[in-house]
């Protein structure tokens, strides 16, 4: 008992301290807009010496571990002065988990880049990138069509099949859902 207390006053303590954190990035200039979906916004690098240059628009969705670099150290050794560019996520984009946008990028409206992906240039509207450095790999609406046919045939779990409420009967039944391909979950 004493140790779930004590668990639950350290993680009360990181989530107050990474809002802090954050609510200081806004302070700063970072712009995040309405209804993002931001699930471990602490893990996420925003720039802190240069968040004012990085734009979220509305309806986007950051994955954790994703890094926002407004700035480019590469010049310095050599040249004595760091080159620096806005970064800018227009509405309805998804960047998911671990990926790097360099500076000077814009990505979509109604963008995703994948996970580990590289951003360097431009992310055009309705695309998928992916790679290091990320290339286009889809249409955004082909893909969604694809998932969806799949979806059709099979059962969308709800919330109740989440990590904290699974027990060996809904692991097994998450299991025997994805088949040759994967399962869905709200």
């Amino acid at each position: 008992m004493f140790y779930s207390l004590l668990q639950k006053t350290y993680y009360r303590f990181l989530k107050m301290k990474s809002d802090r954190y954050f609510q200081r990035l806004l302070d700063r200039g970072l712009s995040v807009g309405e209804d993002c979906i931001l699930p471990d916004r602490g893990s996420i690098f925003w720039d802190p010496s240069h968040c004012y240059l990085i734009s979220i628009g509305n309806h986007c969705a950051i994955a954790p571990n994703v890094r926002f670099l407004a700035h480019d150290g590469s010049t310095f050794p050599f040249l004595g002065y760091t080159k620096f560019a806005k970064i800018e996520v227009k509405d309805n984009s998804v960047i998911l988990d671990s990926a790097i946008i360099l500076p000077g990028v814009t990505i979509g409206p109604n963008a995703m880049v994948a996970a580990a992906a590289v951003v360097t240039k431009d992310v055009l509207p309705n695309t998928i990138v992916a790679g290091n450095p990320a290339k286009e790999v889809a249409k955004l609406d082909k893909y969604l069509e694809k998932i969806e046919a799949v979806r059709k045939k099979k059962k969308v779990f709800d919330n109740s099949y989440y990590i904290e409420n699974l027990t060996d009967k809904k692991r097994k039944e998450l299991l025997a859902a994805i088949g040759s391909n994967y399962g869905f979950i709200v």
